[in-house]
């Protein structure tokens, strides 16, 4: 069974309460049936993914978002939210049973219709979500829409063969790959078909919680109820609730950062006493684990915004550190570091898990543009510290393009920069991901756990480099 039917959608029967209270007026001035805004907010945000390749995040941001999404109340936004990471999480194959459902394929442009059926699909098939509801409202969405009203009784034919055949459709589809053709393909050629189909069939689970703490992290796991992972971070079991309400959040003795992006702080060596940079520093889980490990630690970011949010999660966790807001590819500081971390802008493909709208709002281009991005940050970044001097280079792309491929080109045609290989022996449990060149590729198929605890982590790329003179 899907872990998507694990997380029980908490508006099943379209129930609506705060904000919401009384029925939705849409268009034609008649109220709709409860739970039909949530619906109709989730079709109208996955077109806006897949059709104009609109982030999901800054959709179902709570102030600034989709205004189909903030005026829902708060059980229909979690609806909401469940839908469209299950929708995207699914697509192919969701793609693949509607298509197998019908005689022929749905009218060219007919994306609307596309999209209702897709929402339809996803509660049917991977959601705890009555049948029934999800058929009714979606029917009343194509009734709704002089685009797709000729089409409500086959919506309401298909969906309902789709709650009759429900586990055989599941199965027929099982062998659909989960990540587009595109993307597929990229995965194959740089760690071979075994290895890219394990990939897509880990990014259908939703990402672990992993905490750092500042210390003791066995003594953290047996408090908090989890285990202590190789990276020395903690790993939380399944629970219901937030975060904050966990044992001392507020007093600032862990926060919340994937196993994998806590690595790439952990490449320096000794670091008591050193100037380090931190060159694309917001949020700010690195730039702790830096002040942590004793360094003097200087947090660029262009983003005034972002930067105020790091101070504020420092501040909650005891830490100082200096804040410079500007362009680090402009940025030149008085003094050269000792160190320096570049956690890049990238395409973020390691992190399907928790963001899944990553593989269908990018494409092969966005990779080269990126790419070419990183490139010149790192050549940046090497010249902001001492020589001998070290910078880590890191980002969460699946892609070698944007790794691998990278840092072996600048190394080709530069003189001044050498590898500072990873000893596979320094990351017991996490030796497989070590490449022999000596650098770290995390792929989301890794870190197997045990029954309760969620496997996997973030797809990342890290490396260590030193500048020579």
């Amino acid at each position: 069974m899907s872990s998507d039917k694990k997380n029980k959608a908490s508006n099943r029967d379209g129930k609506r309460s705060g904000k919401q209270q009384g029925h939705s007026r849409p268009l034609d001035g008649a109220p709709s049936k409860p739970g039909f805004a949530a619906r109709a907010a989730a079709a109208k945000i996955l077109g806006a993914v897949l059709d104009r390749k609109t982030p999901l995040d800054g959709m179902l941001d709570t102030e600034g978002g989709s205004a189909a999404y903030t005026t829902l109340g708060d059980s229909d936004r979690a609806l909401v939210r469940a839908i469209l990471n299950s929708a995207l999480r699914h697509l192919p194959r969701i793609e693949a049973a509607i298509s197998s459902l019908l005689d022929s394929p749905l009218p060219e442009g007919a994306r609307a219709l596309h999209h209702v059926l897709v929402v339809g699909a996803t509660q049917i098939l991977y959601l705890d979500v009555p049948d029934h509801s999800a058929v009714d409202l979606a029917v009343e969405q194509a009734n709704r829409d002089p685009r797709n009203r000729r089409f409500a009784k086959l919506v309401n034919a298909i969906l309902r063969r789709i709650g009759r055949e429900k586990q055989d459709i599941l199965e027929r589809v099982a062998s659909v790959p989960a990540m587009p053709g595109w993307f597929l393909s990229r995965l194959e050629a740089a760690y071979g078909a075994p290895a890219a189909r394990r990939i897509s069939d880990t990014q259908l689970e939703p990402a672990a919680i992993d905490l750092t703490v500042k210390s003791d992290a066995e003594g953290w796991a047996k408090r908090l109820n989890g285990v202590v992972l190789p990276t020395g971070g903690v790993r939380l079991a399944a629970f219901e609730g937030s975060i904050p309400s966990l044992d001392s959040f507020e007093q600032g003795e862990w926060w919340v950062q994937d196993a994998a992006a806590s690595i790439p702080a952990k490449l320096f060596g000794p670091l008591a006493g050193k100037r380090v940079a931190d060159l694309c520093a917001a949020p700010g889980g690195k730039t702790a684990q830096l002040i942590l490990a004793g360094a003097k630690v200087t947090a660029l970011d262009q983003s005034a915004n972002r930067l105020k949010r790091l101070s504020a999660n420092l501040a909650r966790l005891g830490l100082e550190a200096e804040t410079v807001v500007a362009d680090m590819s402009k940025y030149r500081p008085d003094e050269l570091f000792d160190a320096a971390l570049l956690d890049a802008p990238c395409s973020s493909t390691g992190t399907t898990r928790r963001h899944p709208d990553v593989l269908w709002t990018k494409g092969p281009e966005d990779i080269a543009k990126l790419a070419g991005l990183q490139e010149r940050l790192l050549r940046h970044a090497l010249t902001l510290v001492k020589p001998g001097g070290l910078v880590v280079f890191s980002n969460c792309s699946l892609d070698p393009e944007e790794g691998e491929d990278l840092v072996a080109r600048l190394l080709a045609e530069s003189g001044n920069v050498e590898r500072v290989p990873i000893a596979a022996g320094d990351w017991p449990g996490l030796e497989a991901a070590i490449s022999p060149l000596g650098a770290f590729r995390t792929t989301p198929d890794m870190l197997p756990q045990t029954d309760g605890f969620a496997s996997g982590l973030d797809g990342f790329f890290a490396v260590a480099l030193r500048r020579m003179r």
